[in-house]
């Protein structure tokens, strides 16, 4: 059985989060993957030279895999129809930003995401759309410009392969006033029904550490699932025979 971690929303807006994060990966044995957004909201875009590109770099030099996670994540300037809604309810307030994108749109921000990692000297080997939510319109997208992996909540998509992978996520919510208590409650439950699921996912994000609550949980349930799993990364997925 597989654990596969990753650390989410990984941008300079949340510096000090994110290296909290690895931290708390570290001290567990775990190289986390980084779902990184080259610029955050449109108004922290990644450059070559900042403290935290050289960080991340650092990281990807020694082994870390490199996640686009969309270009800006929030959704600023886009409408939601009431199908949209529905197929984010209870995800996201506001962060999914390829919820409402299609096909053209979601291949130019993708692409515009693509080209400002690899200025900044970071090759991503798949890419994971905000909050899991694309158009259905451009679901194969990322295939489609060379990725070897995507996921949506429920699994992940090996490209190569035409294989998708079943993997439940474990994740929180540090929103609101009872979201904290109920996802952390959510995420133990899951440590219960997901005990023999062949590959399990952990999604940990810099907000998360916010709350006491959510930040003591993650620290439980890395420390429960690495005693029994063995870590696992994309790239092994995508190469191993499935």
């Amino acid at each position: 059985m597989r654990l596969l971690v990753a650390i989410h929303d990984v941008t300079p807006a949340h510096d000090a989060a994110v290296r909290e994060l690895w931290m708390l990966c570290a001290k567990h044995g775990v190289r986390p993957a980084l779902f990184v957004v080259p610029n955050w909201h449109g108004m922290w875009p990644l450059t070559p030279d900042s403290t935290f590109v050289r960080w991340l770099r650092d990281r990807a030099d020694g082994g870390a895999e490199i996640i686009l996670h969309g270009y800006r994540h929030d959704e600023v300037g886009l409408h939601r129809r009431w199908s949209d809604q529905l197929r984010a309810l209870g995800r996201t307030a506001g962060e999914g930003e390829f919820l409402t994108l299609q096909l053209d749109d979601a291949r130019s921000r993708i692409m515009r995401g693509l080209e400002l990692l690899e200025a900044v000297g970071l090759h991503p080997i798949g890419f994971v759309p905000p909050a899991w939510l694309t158009h259905p319109s451009a679901t194969n997208v990322a295939a489609e410009l060379g990725f070897a992996v995507s996921e949506d909540v429920s699994a992940i998509q090996l490209y190569e392969q035409h294989v998708r992978v079943a993997s439940p996520v474990v994740r929180w919510s540090a929103r609101g006033r009872w979201r904290p208590y109920l996802s952390s409650v959510v995420a133990a439950t899951q440590n219960v029904i997901h005990h023999s699921a062949l590959f399990v996912r952990l999604a940990l994000h810099p907000q998360d550490l916010a709350h006491r609550t959510t930040s003591s949980s993650m620290n439980r349930t890395l420390a429960g699932w690495t005693a029994h799993r063995i870590q696992c990364t994309y790239s092994e997925l995508a190469e191993a025979s499935l």
